[in-house]
């Protein structure tokens, strides 16, 4: 066998191990860029949308050489920066209760890093999910804003994923390019799990937002809930351990953003329904190919550009309605009015429309649930994007209330009279009423200003806090009203053999509002650990209850010296019933000075302001005559002196 012979087999064998050993080389060289394509927008001659790709901890540009395809036809294609397109990234956080103090650190730096790293060009939103699911921040390139709402977060309660996913896709819009950063460590805890994941899903699929998930703490996670929504919305998954793990995904969700570029796609004559589009090309020397489906309009219907505004109009005598091409547009003057009108309504839109609605409000909402033994769904936030100015006034009130006397006595009306209110939105709605006031005040009464404006700052001012007091006082005299029908409840509950903490609870459970309410907060401090004539002493003191105080001083004696329980609370509700009913006689025989008083403060009022209405030059003379303002003036004091008498006189201690 002659030399070549033998060699033949032998360099076989080498050239088959070389190219084994290569191909794993150049595959991994050769390792396309992940990504996905967004923000797609339909013109009658072109396809522009953002490319998004994620090459992991590096930032990368395309290359030149990008190439297209159109349902399979290869389409000429150019791209820039993506800082020209519109993008919205919403960050997801989670505030459950597992996530603590140090996961909430945790958050604030990786946000702060992520808010340093993102382009500014990028509107960046916050939404929480706890208990409730809600937004905190609309969608800004006012970092600081960011920062400050994500900082004044604190953990606590539930987890409610799902319906977290769907506020924050509700936040985004269905324009632009659009994304959520989602931090979690837990799986949802709100709601059913079923359907919460689909309608998650759902409206992910749907809105075709991106979404980039960080799973922290993986121990308690929902792993397949998470892979779906990252799915769902062409994202990823990052898995984080620890502090530095999350920061790290957070900044590589950043680099992302950095990696983003536009892309304009001529579009072939005549096409058009659902095709499939790729753009290939290389960045930074590594290959990529994304695939994405885009509708062009229906066929035989092309798509109309976005900068032409296509009317039909019927012309007369023709038939059928032809399209014509209309030029529209606002005169400068209506244009100026609107602007006017849109300022002069912002504060009272914050005020009515805008969902001031407390975290306290919710924890109580939750701890009456399941101290009633119900497991219900807890209160959702409201459904409405939170106005960025409302937060800031907000946050500016509860500096304001802190450090002010009387802001502990708000706060006891605003829990007797069951508001949903913080200190800081209540601080915003007497500062609106007293803005309102001064504003409308001159349009009502067509009088100058320098004399309505300060009438309208007075009632804007003192009017919030009589209605407070008003509602305060109509549920504390319902409260005392029902008071000896509920002991005697009580005490027959007694009667049977049940023990005190058992008969609050039925009459949690079956006495009307507001006691049920009451005693069922009362319930939940007992069950928490408070004494039961602690819990009752402090119920009496949030409704500002004498009768209440009576009751819990009578079972503090009983409780000390013995006796039957169940007869001194007969023997309670026999007083405070014959207490009510000699209340009620004294008003009915003062009810006449009451009404007196009423139409003696309310008649010069309202004539005033009828003949200011009627014949405002008659009444002109008031206060463009220096005769007529001592006389307004003379006039008011009276009606103070006269006002803080007529109460005295009517008002009977019983």
């Amino acid at each position: 066998m002659s030399p070549r012979t033998l060699l033949r087999p032998l360099l076989s064998v080498v050239l088959t191990a070389m190219a084994v050993l290569c191909v794993p080389i150049s595959a991994t060289a050769a390792d396309p860029i992940p990504g996905s394509i967004g923000g797609i927008k339909v013109t009658t001659d072109r396809v522009t949308g953002v490319l998004t790709l994620r090459p992991g901890e590096e930032i990368v540009s395309i290359d030149p050489g990008m190439i297209a395809t159109l349902d399979g036809r290869p389409s000429p294609v150019t791209s820039k920066p993506a800082t020209r397109a519109q993008r919205t990234t919403v960050l997801l956080i989670d505030t459950s209760g597992s996530m603590g103090r140090s996961g909430m650190a945790t958050v604030r730096t990786a946000v702060k890093d992520f808010l340093a790293s993102a382009p500014k060009d990028v509107r960046i939103g916050v939404v929480s999910f706890g208990n409730t699911a809600g937004p905190e921040i609309a969608p800004t390139t006012a970092r600081a804003a960011v920062q400050a709402v994500v900082d004044d977060l604190r953990a606590d309660g539930n987890t409610a994923l799902f319906s977290g996913v769907t506020q924050a896709v509700r936040m985004l819009g269905s324009t632009g390019d659009r994304s959520i950063v989602l931090l979690s460590d837990g799986k949802n805890t709100v709601g059913d799990r079923a359907s919460g994941l689909a309608a998650a899903g759902k409206a992910l699929t749907a809105s075709q937002v991106r979404v980039e998930v960080v799973r922290f703490t993986t121990g308690e996670n929902d792993p397949e809930a998470l892979a779906a929504f990252a799915k769902a919305g062409g994202g990823s998954v990052v898995q984080a351990t620890d502090a530095e793990g999350v920061r790290t995904a957070f900044q590589t969700a950043a680099k992302v953003l950095e990696s983003q570029v536009q892309f304009d796609i001529t579009r072939p004559p005549g096409m058009t329904g659902s095709v499939p589009v790729v753009v290939q090309g290389t960045a930074t020397g590594r290959p990529f190919s994304i695939k994405s489906t885009v509708d062009l309009g229906e066929v035989g219907t092309p798509a109309p550009s976005s900068s032409e505004s296509v009317v039909v109009v019927p012309e007369a005598g023709v038939g059928p309605a032809t399209l014509t091409r209309v030029e529209t547009g606002m005169s400068k003057s209506l244009i100026a009015a609107l602007i006017a009108l849109f300022v002069g309504a912002l504060t009272l839109v914050i005020a009515v429309l805008d969902p001031f609605r407390s975290k306290r409000h919710d924890r109580v909402a939750q701890v009456e649930h399941y101290t009633l033994g119900e497991a219900s769904r807890l209160p959702r936030k409201a459904e409405a994007n939170a106005s960025v100015v409302a937060q800031s006034a907000v946050r500016m009130g509860e500096r304001v209330m802190a450090g002010r006397e009387t802001t502990s006595r708000t706060m006891a009306l605003i829990q007797r009279a069951d508001l949903p209110l913080r200190a800081g939105e209540w601080f915003v709605l007497r500062v609106v009423a007293i803005v309102v006031g001064g504003a409308l005040t001159p349009v009502v009464l067509a009088m100058p200003w320098w004399f309505t404006v300060p009438i309208g700052i007075a009632l804007g001012y003192f009017l919030p806090a009589a209605v407070l007091r008003m509602l305060a006082g109509r549920r504390a005299k319902k409260f005392e009203q029902m008071l000896p029908d509920i002991l005697m409840l009580v005490a027959t509950t007694l009667a049977s053999g049940f023990s005190l903490t058992q008969a609050l609870d039925a009459v949690a459970r079956d006495s009307a509002q507001p006691a049920g309410k009451e005693f069922s907060r009362t319930l939940a401090e007992t069950r928490i650990g408070a004494d039961v004539s602690d819990a009752l002493e402090n119920m009496s003191v949030r409704m500002d209850s004498e009768a209440m105080r009576w009751t819990t001083m009578a079972i503090r004696i009983q409780r000390d010296v013995g006796g039957n329980l169940a007869d001194t609370l007969r023997t309670t509700a026999h007083t405070l019933r014959e207490r009510e009913s000699l209340k009620r006689q004294v008003n009915s025989l003062s009810a006449e000075g009451r009404l007196s008083a009423y139409i003696l403060l309310g008649l010069p009022i309202l004539l005033f302001v009828y003949m200011a209405w009627s014949n405002p030059a008659y009444t002109s003379l008031l206060w463009t005559r220096t005769v007529g303002i001592l006389m307004l003036l003379g006039s008011g004091v009276s009606m103070v002196i006269g006002t803080l008498w007529m109460r005295k006189v009517i008002q009977i201690e019983v």
